[in-house]
């Protein structure tokens, strides 16, 4: 395709694209299929590929950028993001009305829910998403336009070009996708999010803007902070105006003209509370004119024309019936408390998360107490208190062996949760299996979980090893497999008994070594017998490896189930040594941060040719960057080489290092 023929092609795509998406986010009105959209996306992505000077700040494709560098920057904002003072009575709404009707006796109001989550500023010139931010104190916040980019439900490019807009929103967690965190860090032994609003406010401040876009995040427009647009008098009609923008707005916005109506919208969203998608903690009440507003004016804390009006959480008393331990997919053992069912929020609950001992001293908990459920964000049930204790009952104390396995259970140091150190232990073994086979681990195409669940079901595997030792007549005897799939699987398997040494590494799940540190230990120790018989001063010597990194490898291959399954591993051809290439040494010592595109090369492909000639990669600058390897559309990382004096490199000077039969220094 011709570069003109492609420029008119993915300006059609973008357009196509955006109004998709907002059908579908904003709107709430899907078009077309998702996979249609994904096909539509995958063919815009492949023409900016080819031409990466037609990629634009509103193409779908760039939702998901690079890592954030450093702490987010401080952004002033023009116009304060105002904190509204809180009323928790209805006498207190009555004396707010008085207060604003003793200056506009014909007053009306705009009531709408007040949303749980973390107060943002998008800004837009010429109808394109610039920069968003963080409210932060009302006056200065953070730039977090890369993680708010992720957010699908924010225009990239708005419906009609107006040469500036700032538009205030609240991004939140939906509760369907909190209560799926907080289950996923249960497992994993994180300490989980309390309520949808922490989880959306750690969420959006990630540096990478990867992790935000799994979060799922989702936000409600509710405000116009400036605009080149004229017009506008009322909050109600601000936000029809927003929505036909292509903003996703505030769900519902109430028009009230006595304070009688403004307390039967009040309580009609109290009762709606439990039933909404979202997480509320009041009701926001708003004077409707802008000119009345202007009047009114603020306090030095609060505008005097809005109130937010808090419902008070739920509470209800129960039996604590016993408490069930159960074994997550790292070994740690999570306490779950079963009570007699309450209805509360909205629906019946009999179970919650007790999370660790810790917690458990800390309230004092016992089988047979009288408790105080509620439901965090209204959402996930928890045991908040205990309001009084079973005649004879004793403090309740989690096992001391894994109730799975039998195995001792270990609490590290500065951590709160017991773990099963057994790595055999059958609770963990469907996890550790696809861990194991996952794409940054051994790579085993094809062998998902659901094909894993079968074999493991069916008694065929019990352990990683045991993957390479399953025959074609094994998969057959599975429901759903044929001759060519089952044939397919097996030489898959056998292609990652070639991966490096490194792969390996991870794969087997030592617990705090990612990707990174397997690749260190491989490259530092060459091969898995060496690495096995390792030390703590060996390990802690390497850099960029900590003594709990470190202890955590020294306590995995002290097992001897561990030194059993990697015996087994090798009696099975799984490679165990580092295939690490290096030419020479002449970037040794170096370390290069890349930023930008390259004209020939991958960043990828790029790191690994600097790790073939002994140097290493960054993804940050900071004044020990030896260099900066800068392409087209380089960014912040090459303004901050610049203010840092780090030397950068075009790809033709870093190729032509590279040719150079001197070394860096000699040069």
């Amino acid at each position: 395709m011709e570069k003109e023929q492609a420029a008119l092609r993915a300006a059609e795509l973008r357009d196509l694209l955006n109004y998709y998406s907002r059908k579908y986010y904003a709107e709430d009105d899907p078009v077309v299929e998702d996979d249609e959209y994904d096909r539509l996306q995958r063919k815009l992505a492949s023409i900016e590929a080819a031409y990466p000077d037609l990629i634009t700040p509103d193409s779908p494709t760039q939702r998901v950028g690079g890592s954030v560098e450093g702490m987010f920057e401080p952004v002033t904002h023009t116009v304060p993001l105002e904190s509204l003072q809180d009323a928790f009575s209805l006498d207190e709404v009555r004396a707010f009305d008085a207060r604003v009707r003793a200056i506009f006796p014909q007053i009306e109001y705009a009531v709408e829910p007040k949303i749980d989550g973390l107060s943002v500023a998008l800004e837009y010139e010429n109808g394109v998403f610039v920069r968003g931010s963080t409210r932060g104190d009302g006056n200065v916040g953070e730039d977090v336009t890369a993680n708010l980019r992720t957010v699908a439900s924010i225009p990239l490019r708005l419906q009609t070009p107006l040469a500036q807009l700032e538009v205030r929103g609240e991004v939140y967690m939906p509760k369907q996708v909190f209560a799926a965190l907080v289950q996923a860090q249960e497992e994993n032994g994180e300490k989980p999010f309390k309520n949808p609003r922490n989880a959306a406010a750690g969420s959006l401040r990630q540096k990478n803007p990867k992790i935000t876009a799994a979060r799922k995040l989702d936000i409600f427009v509710f405000n116009v902070q400036r605009s080149s647009e004229s017009g506008l008098t009322h909050h109600t009609q601000s936000i029809a105006y927003l929505r036909s923008l292509g903003f996703k707005t505030i769900p519902f916005c109430t028009k009230c003209g006595s304070i009688e109506e403004v307390i039967a919208e009040l309580e009609r969203i109290g009762r709606l509370r439990s039933s909404l998608p979202y997480d509320i903690d009041g009701a926001v009440i708003k004077t409707n004119a802008f000119a009345m507003r202007a009047e009114i004016g603020s306090t030095a804390k609060f505008p005097r024309w809005a109130l937010a009006f808090k419902y008070p959480p739920e509470e209800k008393e129960t039996e604590l019936l016993d408490v069930e331990v159960a074994v997550g997919r790292t070994g740690v053992l999570t306490p779950t408390a079963v009570f007699r069912p309450v209805l509360l929020a909205g629906t019946t609950v009999a179970r919650a998360t007790l999370h660790n001992q810790d917690y458990i001293d800390e309230k004092e908990i016992r089988i047979g107490d009288t408790v105080v459920i509620r439901k965090a964000g209204d959402i996930i049930p928890e045991v908040i208190r205990v309001a009084s204790h079973a005649e004879g009952s004793a403090p309740y104390r989690l096992p001391a062996v894994c109730p799975s396995c039998g195995a001792p259970v270990l609490r590290e140091e500065g951590e709160a949760a017991l773990r099963c150190v057994n790595p055999d232990c059958p609770a963990q073994l469907l996890r550790n299996l696809i861990h194991f086979c996952s794409r940054d681990a051994m790579d085993i195409e094809g062998l998902g979980d659901a094909v894993l669940e079968k074999l493991t079901a069916a008694g065929l595997l019990t352990r990683a090893s045991e993957l390479y030792t399953l025959k074609i007549e094994d998969f057959l005897s599975l429901e759903g497999f044929q001759e060519k799939s089952a044939g397919n699987l097996c030489a898959a398997i056998a292609r990652s008994k070639e991966n490096d040494l490194s792969r390996l590494i991870f794969a087997l799940g030592i617990r705090h070594i990612g990707q990174k540190a397997g690749k260190l230990l491989a490259e530092h120790f060459g091969t898995m017998e060496a690495l096995m018989n390792a030390g703590l001063d060996a390990l802690t010597a390497i850099e960029g490896f900590g003594e709990i990194m470190a202890r955590s490898v020294v306590d995995f291959f002290a097992l001897p189930q561990s030194r059993a399954e990697v015996a087994a591993l090798a009696a099975c051809g799984v490679n165990m040594t580092s295939q690490k290439e290096t030419v020479d040494l002449r970037f040794a010592g170096k370390t290069f941060v890349l930023t930008g595109t390259l004209p020939t090369y991958s960043r990828a492909e790029a790191s690994a040719l600097i790790e073939r000639y002994g140097g290493k990669t960054a993804s940050s600058v900071s004044k020990k960057t030896s260099y900066v390897l800068a392409g087209e559309e380089a960014g912040s990382k090459l303004t901050k080489a610049q203010s840092l004096g780090v030397p950068i490199l075009t790809e033709a000077e870093f190729l032509a290092m590279i040719a150079s039969t001197e070394t860096p220094e000699e040069s």
